[in-house]
């Protein structure tokens, strides 16, 4: 008898039985929603290391923390993270001045469950207003604010059905740019996202959604409704358009003069990626892989057009991000996916490295080529992060200032490498505690998609099962970005296969190394598919599986939302073709009867990026093709999206089960 709560199976669409599940507002829908949840929530509570697990989270989740360090006017701005459950933003008039800094935004005040998030912000020239965006119970939409930063106040402005772009000034200190959506008819966490306009806005203008606005439109491309377009940072001469079609397209790239509307066209097409990183004297430095696999820096004399390499592509090492300061370039490198900070001159001269710990994942720089000073967030697995301030004169470090979060685990890495099943050699970071035995339980989190490198960035999830004793294996699997685009295509359209293979092998070197005796597994979003098909493909290599938020249906994966976009990296399901390749791993479709091992699917009903419906399909059709013992739980977050945003008690409830899941199949016991 299947123990699961029953789910109706239609005859309209033999195939997908469940398709009425994706509609989000049936009344049905939220019946197995709450179904499922009133029955995995006892047997989740009754985990004998949740509650264990929840203080070690919460505790992680707690520490004092400062990021995106910038300057704006006579200000230094940081996000302070501490035990409540939405970062404030604060400022100082020094970088050292932040330790005990003043509240200029507290989003923890605009909601009393901490469901509301600001998600980014955008200083004007002067540094005299602020646009800021707001976002409900994790959703990708979110409004545009303007705070007036002399008074403290937010103005009467606000910008409804925005995404993806935040808004970037213009020279004038009084308007922006933004990307924007007509307003959904339909279900606005479901349907398919429509064409959007970039507009300008001029601050004090009318913004009522009944009306049409007095925003500017710059960009509408209504033939080719699958596009974005961004504005980036302008210099007082100079605006830079881009526009690209897909999560991990290439763009082309054009700039106009403020006073000119007619269009300098830099490059044409979306073959390659081309990312502005700033503008200086007339010149646009971008990051680009067009002929450097790895990346290098360019610059394009904006009055003639003509591009010059200024950083070329290094022989081993991936270029992933720049910025500039007063009379230097500040480049980020991935050295075996951990990173480094080089300084440069303006033309390409290099200096020594900028004086940081080694093994870390530089998270954000931001600088500005009118200061000496470089800001820079640092993280490793177990450290949720440092703040740096680099002054610089030109391309050489004069000095380096911290402020070190507190909290960070005693811990050894180490790198080993596996051989895929066409062997390719794929790197993996192994973090177990200095006193760690083993073979160890271990949690295995991957990702390998859309270009995203897994370097050592911190996760409280992480850090919360060394700390208990277990061990992380982090892969570096095809699909990421951790060794440059051609490993990125490796792992993309009809080469997918290659990411889950790279898995399979990383999971049995470390069992036949003696690393790992069972293996819990888990990943969110993409790493859900990757979760997904691993446990249909391999399940014997599993001891749990955990897919988060995951993409779980490739056949119709591009029908909702923003899902169109992946296209780039998945291929487009509508073509014959490509759904051949796409079906012969898509998880709901590949599920049959047969033992699986316990499986935890976990998503939010407001998850309006990977909507719900992948996992509640999933959920239900792998519930019933279950033919052994081990339990297929489904936990829907009914306060909670993709995850930007979530408020940290949610985030505790979240990670405390997951742990507390795999530690009851793997055998953890807490030290």
């Amino acid at each position: 008898m299947n123990p699961y709560p029953a789910a109706r199976r239609s005859d309209e669409n033999p195939d997908d039985p469940y398709r009425w599940m994706e509609d989000a507002d049936s009344a049905e829908t939220k019946a197995f929603i709450e179904a499922q949840n009133e029955a995995s929530q006892p047997v989740l509570a009754g985990l004998s290391t949740l509650e264990a697990f929840s203080t070690s989270v919460e505790k992680l989740l707690s520490a004092k923390v400062l990021r995106g360090v910038t300057e704006a006017g006579d200000w230094v701005y940081a996000w302070r993270s501490d035990s409540r459950d939405q970062p404030e933003l604060v400022r100082a008039k020094t970088f050292a001045g932040l330790a005990d800094a003043e509240s200029v935004l507290d989003p923890n005040r605009l909601s009393d469950d901490g469901t509301v998030a600001v998600n980014a912000i955008s200083f004007n020239q002067d540094g005299t207003l602020m646009a800021y965006t707001v976002a409900d119970a994790g959703s990708d939409w979110f409004t545009i604010r303007v705070l007036d930063l002399e008074t403290l106040e937010t103005l009467d402005d606000a910008i409804e059905w925005c995404k993806w772009n935040r808004p970037q000034w213009m020279p004038d200190g009084s308007s922006f740019t933004y990307w924007a959506y007509d307003a959904p008819d339909g279900n606005a966490l479901t349907d398919s996202m429509s064409h959007g306009r970039l507009k300008v806005h001029q601050v004090g203008a009318d913004t009522d959604p009944t009306t049409e606005d007095d925003s500017v439109t710059v960009l509408w491309e209504s033939e080719d409704p699958r596009m974005f377009a961004r504005h980036h940072p302008p210099s007082d001469d100079w605006f830079v358009l881009s526009t690209d079609t897909g999560s991990s397209s290439g763009n082309d790239l054009q700039v106009r003069a403020h006073d000119d509307y007619l269009a300098l066209q830099l490059v044409d097409g979306h073959e390659h990626e081309w990312t502005p990183i700033g503008i200086l004297d007339d010149r646009l430095f971008v990051i680009t892989d067009s002929g450097a696999a790895r990346y290098r820096l360019d610059s394009f004399d904006l009055i003639s057009g003509e591009r010059s390499v200024i950083v070329p592509e290094h022989a081993t090492d991936v270029l992933l991000d720049a910025t500039l300061v007063r009379g230097a370039i500040a480049v980020v490198f991935s050295h075996d996916a951990s990173h480094r900070l080089d300084l440069f001159s303006l033309d390409g001269e290099q200096s020594a490295p900028v004086p940081l710990p080694e093994g870390i994942a530089i998270t954000g720089i931001s600088g500005d080529s009118d200061s000496p000073s470089l800001f820079v967030d640092a993280q490793t697995f177990v450290d949720p992060g440092t703040a740096y301030m680099v002054e610089t004169d030109g391309p050489h470090t004069v000095r380096v200032d911290a402020h070190t979060a507190q909290g960070a685990s005693a811990v050894q890495t180490e790198r080993i490498r596996a051989t895929s099943k066409d062997g390719t050699v794929v790197p993996a970071f192994v973090v177990r505690g200095s006193a760690a035995d083993a073979p160890a339980p271990t949690l295995l989190w991957g990702y390998g998609g859309f270009n995203i490198p897994l370097n050592p960035g911190f996760r409280a999830l992480f850090a919360a099962w060394v700390d208990a004793g277990g061990t992380l294996v982090i892969p570096n699997l095809r699909g990421g970005g951790e060794f440059g685009s051609e490993w990125h295509k490796a792992g993309t359209k009809q080469q997918k296969q290659n990411v889950f293979d790279d898995l399979y092998a990383v999971a049995e070197h470390i069992r036949e190394a003696g690393i790992s005796d069972r293996i819990a597994l888990h990943g969110r979003s993409n790493g859900g598919l990757l979760s997904g098909a691993a446990l249909t493909q391999r399940p014997e290599l599993w001891d749990a599986v955990m897919p988060a938020v995951g993409v779980l249906d490739m056949l119709r994966f591009h029908l909702f939302t923003i899902g169109w976009a992946w296209i780039s990296d998945y291929g487009d399901p509508d073509d014959e073709a490509v759904a051949e390749y796409l079906r012969a791993y898509s998880p709901l479709h590949n599920t049959v009867e047969r033992e699986y091992p316990p499986t935890l699917i976990t998503t939010g009903d407001h998850d309006d990026r990977v909507v719900p419906a992948h996992s509640l399909k999933f959920a239900a059709t792998l519930q019933r093709a279950q033919r052994g013992d081990a339990p297929i739980l489904l936990a829907v977050d009914t306060r909670a999206g993709h995850g930007m945003g979530k408020p940290k008690s949610a985030q505790v409830d979240e990670y405390a089960q997951q742990l507390a899941f795999a530690a009851e199949y793997t055998g953890l016991t807490l030290r």
